[in-house]
């Protein structure tokens, strides 16, 4: 387990230093759903602060989206107080909005990914930050790649490091090379307890159907995964139209 836990401090490091994710004086919002990527993700930027060559400031935010509160609102405080960083956290009422009867047949996924992701712009202007971290890991990278290619027309996917706002706000995934299973496996090791998921969409949306059908293809060769990944960072533009 040890060993799991250097192999993705490696990985987190890496994409620090390939993808220019932290800079001198940056103030950046964690934002942490209550899932054990992002309670990983804030652990190791956490532990960055501490011994990186450079300032940096953490801000951990936690939007409450209606469905949870009464038990991951407790544990994420306790967990924010525990590492000594300033935190904000907000009620909101966005993923019962997007289930609504006002939105019925539309994508609630969608809808409470686009208004969460509005708020976090919004709190960086009211808490000073320049920078939003995100807790995608390699998988979301790989699952957002297929979701945009089959359902959208389009090959493009989550980028490690996206300025936004002509440089405003700066989006970093320090978690963009690590597999979301080696953050499983290191979870009780970190002392992390993640909030259980009540969305009613959580398994039954776009992204759950490409999930599943990436893990039968990974199932074929256990080079597969690594392959898909590899290519997502190595395009031969000559050889596409």
């Amino acid at each position: 387990m040890g060993y799991i836990k250097k192999e993705v401090n490696r990985k987190v490091g890496k994409a620090i230093h390939q993808f220019g994710l932290l800079n001198q004086g940056d103030s950046i919002m964690v934002a942490v759903s209550g899932g054990t990527d992002s309670l990983a993700m804030l652990h190791f930027l956490a532990k960055w602060q501490k011994k990186a060559p450079i300032d940096f400031h953490l801000i951990p935010v936690y939007l409450e989206m209606g469905f949870n509160k009464a038990t991951c609102w407790p544990l994420l405080k306790a967990v924010f107080e525990k590492l000594n960083l300033p935190y904000y956290m907000e009620e909101t009422s966005i993923g019962l909005y997007a289930h609504s009867d006002e939105n019925r047949g539309k994508s609630p996924c969608f809808i409470c990914a686009w208004r969460r992701r509005k708020r976090l712009f919004e709190l960086t202007q009211i808490l000073g930050c320049n920078k939003i971290a995100l807790g995608h890991t390699l998988d979301d990278v790989i699952e957002t790649f297929f979701l945009n290619m089959c359902y959208s027309g389009e090959m493009s996917t989550m980028l490690p490091r996206q300025v936004m706002f002509n440089g405003l706000v700066t989006i970093i995934r320090p978690l963009t090379l690590v597999e979301k299973s080696a953050l499983q496996r290191l979870s009780p090791l970190l002392g992390i307890t993640s909030c259980a998921n009540l969305c009613p969409s959580a398994k039954v949306s776009k992204r759950s159907h490409i999930r599943k059908t990436l893990g039968f293809i990974y199932n074929q060769d256990k080079k597969i995964k690594g392959n898909i990944a590899k290519a997502i960072f190595n395009i031969r533009k000559e050889y596409l139209p």
